[in-house]
C-alpha cells in the first residue's frame, strides 16, 4: 500500500465516509460486495459513504482490513491509503 498524503486525495476523501467511497472504488467493488463482505446492508454501506451515519469502532477496524488501508488512514486520511497509481500524462504526440 501507499502512504497518500492527505491533501493528494480528491475533495470528497476530506471526510470518512469520502475515504470509505475512496478506498472502495480504488478496490473496483461495488456498494454490494463491500457490504456483503463486511457483514451490512447495503444501505448501510451507504449511508456511511454519505456521511450519514458513521460505523462502530468494531466495524471501522473490520472495514479498514476490508478496503486494505490503516485504521488511522481511514478515520483520519494519514497513514496506509489505498493502493493506486496517479494517472500518468498522456502523450498526444
Amino acid at each position: 500500500m501507499l502512504d497518500i498524503p492527505y491533501h493528494a486525495i480528491d475533495r470528497q476523501a476530506d471526510t470518512l465516509g469520502g475515504r470509505i467511497s475512496f478506498a472502495r472504488d480504488v478496490l473496483d467493488l461495488s456498494t454490494e460486495d463491500a457490504a456483503r463482505i463486511l457483514g451490512v446492508e447495503a444501505r448501510t454501506w451507504a449511508n456511511w459513504e454519505k456521511d450519514r451515519a458513521e460505523p462502530r469502532a468494531n466495524r471501522l477496524s473490520m472495514m479498514a482490513g476490508v478496503l486494505q488501508v490503516s485504521l488511522p488512514w481511514l478515520l483520519t486520511g494519514q497513514g496506509h491509503g489505498p493502493d493506486w497509481e496517479e494517472p500518468s500524462p498522456v502523450d498526444v504526440h
